[in-house]
């Protein structure tokens, strides 16, 4: 397997670069690939099939200077933040293991590493529903996935150091989906490594991630191909970087 070493670039680049992936995986010109990678500017990614209008307070994206792009995963709306957070993505083939043929067990598998690297720092971590993790019982890492012709994509966050202000003046959250889980405010939700009074740097993180992917898939490092940078810019051109994918609901 493939190890992508940190990439930090604009939302539409690391959205592009997955899919390409992806893509190059299925055509059986790559191996399957591992990487990390930090969104700069802080960026909104929202699942396929959301509406922007009704999960990003666009106005105040638009003061802070927040890009939004859509994934071509499901799940909901994500704040990325550039000091404080960082993505992993997987794309792998369903026969790598007997786990990924099943969604909620491929969730698992695939993100087993955050929740090591969290509990190696001490903290109390393992899975919550569907795709997301939590550190002492509050959500500090959620995923989502997408599978195309026996290959998964699946992608996710960890949150080390994110600006929970800015988070919650950024995304809608409606007061029912708090009620429906018990609670009056996103603070009671959702938690960062420092909120929990480990404060890390982005190199300690990346290097703890790194080393728990290492641990659980037979990795080495390498870099994307030509095929697959060709295949980055004509995604941006046609969808990541166009209005007309990412403002369409």
């Amino acid at each position: 397997m493939r190890f992508i070493p940190l990439i930090v670039a604009k939302p539409e680049i690391q959205m592009a670069m997955d899919e390409a992936i992806l893509k190059a995986r299925i055509e059986g010109k790559v191996e399957d690939t591992v990487r990390l990678y930090i969104f700069k500017p802080s960026s909104i990614t929202i699942g396929r099939f959301q509406s922007v209008e009704y999960d990003v307070n666009l106005e105040k994206c638009k003061e802070l200077g927040i890009p939004v792009v859509r994934r071509i995963t499901g799940g909901g709306s994500v704040f990325h933040d550039q000091y404080g957070e960082i993505t992993y993505s997987v794309i792998i083939g369903e026969d790598f293991h007997e786990s990924l043929k099943n969604v909620d067990e491929s969730y698992r598998f695939l993100a087993s590493p955050l929740v090591e690297a969290v509990k190696e720092l001490g903290l109390d971590s393992r899975f919550s529903g569907l795709n997301d993790i939590v550190a002492n019982g509050k959500k500090i890492s959620g995923s989502a996935q997408t599978r195309k012709k026996g290959v998964i994509l699946q992608h996710g966050t960890l949150m080390y150091a994110t600006r929970l202000d800015i988070l919650a003046s950024v995304l809608k959250v409606s007061q029912k989906k708090l009620q429906d889980k018990g609670i009056t405010s996103i603070w009671e939700r959702v938690t960062t490594l420092e909120r929990e009074g480990l404060k890390l740097s982005r190199e300690e993180v990346y290097a703890l991630l790194k080393m728990k992917f290492f641990e659980k898939f037979p990795l080495k490092e390498d870099k994307l191909t030509d095929y697959e940078l060709e295949l980055v810019e004509e995604l941006i051109e046609e969808k990541y970087g166009n209005e007309g994918w990412n403002f369409q609901r």
